[in-house]
């Protein structure tokens, strides 16, 4: 009896701790990457102004939640006027430029669109199972928010707003 109450003390200890040593803890500074653009140019973290709020979206071109976060965002882009927006992904050249063209993501001098390398960097280093991916850092280049899931734009620019005024 004592043994087998010793094992079932025993097993949820261990596969905590397996747990906990298995997800290594992510930064909450922004992390070196790099992706290409359409153009065939590349940009980086070093490529990041530290003059206003950074937004990053982890997405598919053909994810329909990425496709409704652009829905529900490009509206909204007077609020976003004043941060970075990096939209990154793990497909094709190919896939990038239909989705620029498709969402006209060119018309915002703000916004970055291109492919990551080397692919499933940002998937990951931050752990990632689903499309779309928000994350929100401050001038610092300190991670402020992040959504792993279904990111609500109202909040996105709530924080924006804080963020602009640090």
């Amino acid at each position: 009896m004592k043994r087998k109450s010793f094992f079932v003390v025993l097993l949820p200890v261990f596969l905590l701790l397996t747990l906990f040593f298995s997800n290594p803890v992510v930064s909450q500074t922004l992390p070196d990457f790099k992706m290409k653009l359409v153009n065939g140019s590349t940009f980086s973290s070093a490529d990041v102004t530290h003059k206003q709020p950074l937004l990053i979206i982890y997405f598919a071109p053909d994810c329909e939640h990425c496709r409704a976060l652009m829905e529900e965002l490009l509206p909204q882009m007077s609020a976003f006027k004043n941060t970075q927006i990096l939209m990154v992904t793990f497909e094709s050249l190919n896939d990038v430029a239909w989705f620029e063209n498709h969402y006209q993501t060119n018309k915002y001098p703000n916004i970055k669109v291109g492919m990551e390398i080397p692919v499933f960097f940002f998937r990951n280093y931050y752990h990632l199972e689903n499309t779309p991916f928000t994350a929100l850092f401050n001038k610092k280049g300190k991670l402020m928010i992040s959504y792993k899931n279904y990111t609500p734009v109202t909040e996105l620019i709530k924080w924006v707003k804080v963020l602009e005024k640090q």
